[in-house]
């Protein structure tokens, strides 16, 4: 997946939500809504993620070293990760200490209209930045559901600005018909509540955006269909007579790592064993563009249930 479309995605929810935030802070200075509090804590939580984001795609282009041979493509799961906790202590608990804090200490609500106005005004920037996060993914998406996209995904950007993107927008909802409620009734409880649910469903968004990336973070190998069609690649030779086992690991979001044993004749010669190992590896990386990082192993696939060969018998083989 290229990372092009998901930065376009990132650098639109953070323009929205810089100005977000700001209009919120200052309606809720002069309101005193919490719903709006906790809506410009949210917006403010999720334009220091995205920059996270930003940064970690930075951070991951580095050039493979020393210490870290296989490159640093998996710190835009460590960086999506800190998305998560911030997206949780940040906007979720805030928010739900707020509303707390509103039902213990109700005050009346000041200048109704002006939390609802910008209320009003970001639903549709965020409706904007959910556009453009969903127009940015759809080509990865495939045929597949978009609750599989998200599940699947091996790049976070996108899968976390969706998740952020409609969030944000439900909180929006929330906070609009709690500063309502709140407006038509003269009753604070409304705004409370509203403020609590918002929180609620941030912890929610970032239970599923942790533990996602953390499954990426442990490390997660190539998809089924993707596994197969490694496995396809790899036997698509008359030289090959099976593989005989195989391990596939991602090392980022667009590069997957392939370990292979397969089993050749006992009568290949190096030369030969070179060539279709090379060959091999063509095929692989033509079926699976995200395979970029190969190790092929030739062995002779010996029948487990015979008895075990000695070393001489073995050498007897090969010299047939």
């Amino acid at each position: 997946m290229s990372a092009q479309g998901g930065t376009r995605a990132i650098i639109a929810a953070l323009l929205a939500n810089v100005g977000i935030a700001i209009t919120k802070f200052i309606a809720w200075a002069i309101s005193g809504s919490s719903s709006m509090l906790a809506e410009g804590v949210h917006s403010l939580a999720d334009s220091g993620n995205q920059l996270l984001l930003l940064l970690g795609g930075r951070r991951a282009k580095r050039k493979a070293d020393l210490e870290h041979p296989f490159g640093y493509g998996r710190v835009r799961f460590v960086y999506a990760f800190i998305v998560a906790v911030v997206l949780f202590s940040v906007g979720g608990l805030f928010s739900i200490w707020e509303g707390i804090s509103k039902i213990r200490h109700p005050h009346e609500l000041q200048q109704w209209w002006l939390p609802l106005v910008v209320l009003a005004i970001a639903i549709v920037l965020e409706s904007f930045s959910l556009r453009t996060a969903i127009r940015e993914s759809r080509p990865f998406k495939g045929d597949s559901s978009w609750f599989s996209f998200i599940r699947r995904s091996k790049s976070p950007e996108l899968p976390v600005i969706l998740l952020e993107d409609l969030a944000a927008l439900t909180g929006l909802v929330l906070a609009f018909f709690g500063v309502g409620l709140t407006a038509l009734t003269g009753n604070s409880l409304f705004d409370a509540i509203g403020t609590i649910l918002i929180g609620v469903l941030l912890v929610g968004v970032a239970f599923i955006i942790g533990a996602e990336t953390k499954s990426l973070l442990v490390g997660e190998g190539a998809t089924l269909e993707d596994h197969e069609k490694i496995q396809v690649a790899l036997t698509d030779s008359k030289d090959v007579e099976k593989v005989i086992h195989m391990k596939t690991l991602y090392l980022g979001p667009d590069e997957l790592m392939v370990g292979a044993k397969i089993s050749l004749a006992s009568t290949t010669t190096m030369a030969e064993v070179s060539v279709i190992i090379n060959l091999a590896e063509r095929r692989v990386r033509k079926a699976v563009p995200a395979a970029r990082v190969i190790y092929i192993e030739p062995d002779v696939w010996i029948d487990p249930t015979l008895p075990s060969p000695t070393t001489s018998s073995i050498v007897m083989l090969s010299s047939d």
